[in-house]
């Protein structure tokens, strides 16, 4: 059976039985902080299991996919070396809710491999918990099973809990003997073997949850026992096909024997190359299936390990020979091969090959410096008879030139290394310590003394501001401009003023502060802006324009009423470009920041290539539908819980408490904000982007303007048009025809001035060949020509060849500001001369590089300055050749 008819049997099987076929969840649990990736099929039930969410169903089966690579359950560093870990595997599980139990869990597994798959029943074996007196008898009734196949084992082995505390249970493996000849030779070789070999080997894990574990280690019956079984399709696949090894199975076959293809390399030729194709072939299936749950690669938590993986695979690459990308290629295939089990992996086919691709160039570099330190560092080591990388040494690959611990760890191995990575654990834990006291002792640096004082006195201000723009309050505290704590500020004084309650939002979340007024009995003072500190101490930085204020004074605060609309309208907008940019580019678009000014949006996000021009007016008409729309923007106080479960959008890496403010915008916004907004999007306008850059690996940044200020660009477009429409004497439709003739025009007069400049510098061919100069019998012509193109060196070089016979050419020019340089040599002289090293020395002390065959070759410099240098060194370059030849 292949693998997909595995997968198919597995689930049709349990739906006849009364199991309702649950899709594969997400490999980014959706609902589980403590966990990085779904590595097991109950995840997705674990609250089921719980007793905290009920389902219409009691009875479930799935094929879930599931990673193992970071965390307590990482095989990154066994893949490729084993023949069972993987990064990326399938998980085909049944599970019971409080209905059926230990003995339907038993018999069904047993039909299911015995008459199902018609796996022969005397080469299975099962194990039990020592203590499960129950599960021990029930095997002892399947009339099939051989006598005496029946092995007790302990915790370690036969017992499963879902945490330190919690439901847990004792659980049954079935085990089927792959004979001798796959086993460790021991004659002591048996389930659960010492030498954890693969004779005896675990096909299906049923786990009978069945107590509930308090803190003290007490455990108390559940009152609904349930059922939570795990098979791994790879391993199923590999035995039932007569492998060994899970690679050589069908799951696998397609992604190998197309590296093999890729290297020219055949597959089972040795461990080494074996290794490299059972790596890329995994990480390649991990990579699609990540990248198409929407996860990117990063360097923190799960885009790290993705990075991690997708890096171990580019390096096992570059050990078969592969120096060119090929990620996107593989990664091609496994979207090909398992998409119609998981169309999903179809709809993030553009994105994978874009981060396959964009994430492998960017490690190339990383790649060849850091391999070529490791190298020699190794033949150091070899040379002192040191077998140990130490990890200093390791640290500094990695914090210098961003090299991986993993790679180091695999390449040591390889090489017959060990690796110092508790020394390498030291280092770091010191860079994080150093790190860690710069920025305490950077930010009590900040903080001044009258500031810290009403931070350490509990002081808080309530924000008033979304209904309003004017309020009430008193001063609380002031901190003059020395940051020292005052009771009173005067006329032309900077002070922090600080009020229990204020209409002024403080700059927060990307949105910039509020400015306006403060007005009290005595005086006036004008907000430059709003900030935050600590948790919760707003301050009006102001400056006093009128009389004073003093401590205690009953205010009346103002903010800037237009300034505070024009801010509404850009937060909004980000809201709304938010939405579009991932219904344009895909959910994996994510903040990475934002500012939010009265003047410009700028919103960072993560993508993995520039937009198109196509994509962004995509993006544009979407939000100005919107806005033209007039759709309402609402606010609602929810849980997190809440929220999150109804789909809001929270901001990676922000602190939440446990209510939060939700910004809608219809069906398509909803935000976790505490910024201020417009009451419906029609007040916004108008949108339009301005700028589109990178800032970083994988990130993007989108500049955004709005309303009046959209408008004026809009307007000084068209004044721009018509500018440059009547300086070419037409209209503005009439732009494309009239500039696509200039440049044709333009393109004749380049290409009369390349042909008078060619026979200007032939127009005396006899003159330049007589004042060649003889170096051991060879011509050689040097002169310096006008360039109207690189290509004129080219037409004049061949016509001076031609009319030399037998010699060497050597021309210089200066285009665009830098020295182009050409060396011809005739056929007769390839023995004694080469032009592409002629012309790599001559190219240097212009300052720049060049090559190219025995008897044409040309280069470049930026240092047009020194060419004609350059050209008199042509005697002395010449000589040294034939000197060294």
């Amino acid at each position: 059976m292949t693998g997909n008819e595995i997968r198919a049997c597995f689930l049709k099987y349990f739906a006849a039985r009364g199991h309702t076929i649950i899709n594969s969840s997400s490999l980014v649990p959706g609902d589980d902080p403590t966990l990085l990736f779904t590595n097991a099929g109950m995840v997705q039930f674990k609250q089921v299991f719980i007793g905290e969410e009920q389902r219409d169903y009691v009875r479930a089966a799935s094929c879930q996919r599931c990673v193992r690579a970071g965390g307590k359950h990482n095989d990154l560093e066994n893949v490729g070396h084993t023949a069972r870990h993987h990064t990326f595997f399938e998980m085909l599980g049944n599970f019971s809710f409080g209905d059926y139990f230990k003995e339907e869990a038993i018999r069904f597994a047993w039909d299911f491999l015995t008459k199902e798959l018609g796996l022969p029943a005397e080469n299975l074996w099962v194990s039990v918990f020592a203590g499960d007196d129950e599960a021990f008898s029930l095997w002892e009734q399947v009339q099939d099973l051989p006598a005496g196949r029946i092995v007790r084992m302990g915790e370690k082995d036969n017992f499963w809990a879902m945490g330190d505390t919690g439901p847990c249970g004792p659980c049954s493996e079935i085990h089927i003997d792959q004979g001798p000849g796959v086993g460790c030779g021991s004659p002591a070789c048996k389930v659960g073997c010492e030498n954890d070999c693969d004779r005896f080997l675990e096909l299906w894990n049923l786990v009978f949850m069945q107590f509930n574990r308090d803190a003290s280690g007490a455990m108390t019956p559940l009152p609904e026992p349930s059922i939570d079984t795990g098979m791994g399709l790879e391993r199923i696949a590999a035995v039932l096909q007569g492998k060994v090894n899970n690679y050589d199975s069908d799951l696998f076959s397609p992604l190998i024997d197309r590296i093999a293809a890729l290297t020219s390399t055949p597959y089972n030729r040795d461990n080494r190359t074996d290794t490299a194709m059972r790596v890329i072939a995994d990480h390649s299936r991990a990579i699609a299936f990540l990248v198409a749950d929407g996860v990117l690669p990063a360097n923190e938590g799960r885009g790290y390990v993705l990075r991690r993986i997708m890096r171990r695979a580019v390096r096992f690459g570059r050990a078969l020979g592969l120096t060119q990308s090929f990620l996107a290629g593989i990664t091609a295939q496994v979207v090909d091969s398992m998409a119609h089990a998981y169309p999903h992996l179809k709809d993030a086919d553009q994105l994978l090959r874009k981060v396959a691709t964009n994430e492998e160039e960017r490690f190339r570099e990383t790649l060849d410096n850091g391999l070529a330190l490791l190298n020699q560092e190794m033949d150091r080591l070899r040379d002192q008879g040191d077998g140990l990388i130490q990890g200093d040494f390791i640290f500094k690959l990695y914090d210098t030139y961003g090299f991986p611990l993993d790679i180091v760890r695999d390449v040591a191995l390889e090489q017959g290394f060990s690796v110092d990575e508790a020394g390498f654990a030291r280092a770091m834990d010191q860079q994080r310590q150093r790190s860690k006291q710069s920025w305490k002792q950077g930010e009590m640096a900040t903080v001044a003394p009258g500031i810290r004082a009403l931070a350490d006195q509990g002081h808080k201000a309530r924000f008033i501001g979304y209904g309003q723009k004017n309020g009430q309050s008193r001063i609380a505290g002031l901190v003059d401009e020395q940051g020292e704590a005052t009771d009173r500020a005067g006329q032309g004084e900077p002070v922090s003023v600080f009020c229990a309650e204020t209409p002024f939002y403080a700059e927060s979340g990307g949105q910039v502060g509020d400015q306006g007024e403060i007005i009290g009995p005595n005086g006036r003072a004008r907000v430059l802006d709003t900030i935050i500190v600590g948790n919760g101490l707003i301050l009006h930085q102001a400056e006093v324009e009128e009389g004073a204020l003093a401590t205690g004074d009953p205010v009346t605060l103002k903010v800037t009423e237009g300034r505070r609309q024009r801010i509404a309208n850009n937060h909004t907008a980000t809201h709304i470009l938010q939405a579009a940019l991932r219904r344009v580019l895909g959910d994996h678009v994510k903040q990475s920041g934002s500012l939010v000014t009265p003047d410009r949006l700028r919103f960072d996000f993560t993508h993995f290539s520039p937009l198109d021009e196509a994509e962004i007016a995509g993006i544009e008409k979407i939000c100005n539908q919107t806005i033209r729309a007039n759709i309402p923007v609402t606010t609602r106080m929810l849980s997190r819980d809440e929220a999150i479960k109804e789909g809001a959008i929270a901001l990676f890496g922000e602190k939440y408490g446990d209510t939060v403010r939700v910004v809608a915008i219809d069906s398509l916004s909803k935000e976790l904000c505490g910024g201020t907004h417009v009451a419906a999007t029609g007040e916004i306008g108008l949108l339009k982007i301005v700028t589109e850059t990178g800032i970083a690996a994988g990130i993007r940044r989108v500049e955004a303007i709005t309303g009046p200020e959209a408008f004026a660009r809009f307007q000084e477009a068209e004044q721009r048009l018509h500018r440059l429409a009547g300086r070419l004497k037409g209209l503005p439709g009439e732009l494309d025809d009239k500039l696509d003739k200039l440049l044709a025009r333009r393109k004749f007069l380049e290409q009369e001035v390349a042909r008078l400049t060619a026979r200007l510098a032939l127009s005396d061919l006899d003159g330049l060949i007589g004042k060649a100069v003889l170096v051991e019998g060879i011509k050689i012509v040097v002169t310096a020509i006008p360039l109207d193109s690189p290509k004129t060196l080219r037409e004049v070089g061949d016509r001076i060849r031609d009319k030399l016979g037998s010699g060497l050419v050597v021309l210089g020019g200066v285009y665009q500001d830098k020295a182009a340089l050409l060396v011809m040599a005739s056929k007769d002289l390839s023995g004694r001369l080469h032009a592409g090293r002629i012309v790599k020395e001559l190219a240097a002390r212009v300052g720049g590089k060049g090559g190219g065959r025995p008897d044409m070759a040309q280069a470049g410099g930026p240092d047009a300055d020194q060419l004609d240098q350059a050209l008199a060194a042509t005697v002395e370059v010449v000589r040294s050749f034939l000197a060294d030849n």
